[in-house]
């Protein structure tokens, strides 16, 4: 049985880092000039992918080792020295002494999101005869992209360019395997497998609009499952935002939640005014 502890919150918080770390070192090998950089402090990642970005942030602040004051100044600078704010998602295994040293130095809780888990297994086939689910080729990476960020841009128009521009760089990241889904032999999904020792953290998932309801994500996430089972994965990870469809819909999958996880955020000493 796996117990929702802090040894489970090391391992899916240092393999959601090790996937947005991986995001940065194959940007910037891809673009020299975005300054696209990761750094490990005090047990946690603090990565930049450049200002305003989704992955510009830091993971496992304060479940690797106790959080302190001299850790944060040094994350702190990791991201002012690069004009962007500070943005860490926090476990809540870290504990209340993290958390009021956030709210000490100004920090603000912006977001709230599911961390859920599951065993890895060899699920049986299920999937509809006219569904067809397989990795994508290095000639389909703009394909891939394309279908994500029209996914994505339904309900989180803000993120259509990253998305868009982003699968040369998912692609080329380590331990990291994409997938698209065709209805009809039409493709209509994609999806995100990253794997880091021994866990599968599920991501990128999206349909377009008018394919959806066709049982195209339970397909992708039983192909990538099965991915994850013949890799020697024994942990799946999803992250929701707390309480929507996806979180409900991976609990239909048999994920539980593992935590409820806050995103605390300094702004950028330019961004205050006095």
């Amino acid at each position: 049985m796996i117990f929702a502890d802090i040894t489970l919150s090391k391992r899916l918080e240092r393999a959601e880092a090790h996937a947005c770390a991986q995001f940065a070192v194959s940007r910037r090998r891809l673009f020299p000039h975005s300054g696209a950089e990761w750094i490990e402090c005090g047990g946690a990642y603090a990565v930049f992918d450049g200002i305003g970005s989704p992955v510009t942030q830091s993971f496992g602040l304060g479940i690797f080792e106790p959080l302190t004051t001299a850790a944060l100044d040094t994350i702190e600078r990791f991201f002012f020295d690069r004009g962007s704010e500070v943005n860490h998602e926090v476990s809540p295994l870290a504990g209340p002494a993290a958390l009021a040293i956030l709210a000490e130095r100004g920090y603000s809780p912006i977001e709230i999101s599911s961390v859920l888990y599951r065993p890895v297994e060899n699920p049986a086939p299920a999937k509809a005869a006219n569904i067809e689910v397989h990795a994508a080729t290095s000639s389909q990476t703009q394909l891939w992209s394309e279908i994500s960020a029209r996914g994505w841009a339904h309900e989180h128009p803000e993120f259509f360019d990253f998305v868009l521009q982003a699968g040369a760089i998912i692609s080329g990241r380590a331990d990291t395997f994409c997938f698209i889904a065709d209805l009809d032999r039409r493709p209509a999904a994609a999806g995100v497998l990253s794997l880091h020792e021994g866990v599968a953290l599920f991501g990128g998932a999206s349909t377009i609009p008018e394919m959806r309801r066709r049982g195209l994500q339970a397909a992708l996430l039983e192909e990538r499952m099965r991915f994850a089972f013949h890799r020697g994965c024994d942990l799946a990870m999803m992250v929701a935002e707390a309480g929507s469809n996806s979180q409900r819909n991976a609990e239909r999958k048999g994920f539980r939640i593992a935590y409820t996880r806050t995103k605390w955020r300094l702004p950028h000493p330019s961004q205050i005014t006095a």
